[in-house]
């Protein structure tokens, strides 16, 4: 399962993000998603769990729970919509 965690502290990196989800259970990928030109981060990433149990366990748990200071948000991810690629040609 894939799940999205918001209100990171913008100090928290990959690893750290993995550790505090391993608490509950097997991640098989952790990433903070980071600003492609300053490379900070932006607050937010994702927590991939292939246990469907242990990760509704993790989304209960870390859900409003205090980390760096700030009440962390954990829900399901959702798909990402697609979205048209935007190009200049097409605005004239």
């Amino acid at each position: 399962m894939n799940i999205y965690v918001g209100n990171l502290p913008y100090s928290m990196g990959d690893a750290e993000l993995r550790q505090a989800f391993e608490e509950f259970g097997s991640v098989s990928n952790a990433s903070v998603v980071k600003d492609k030109f300053t490379g900070r981060s932006r607050g937010f990433g994702f927590v991939e769990m292939p246990d469907t149990d242990a990760a509704n366990n993790a989304i209960e748990s870390m859900n409003g729970r205090n980390l760096g200071g700030r009440p962390l948000v954990a829900n399901e991810a959702r798909p990402r919509d697609e979205r048209p690629r935007f190009n200049n040609r097409d605005r004239y």
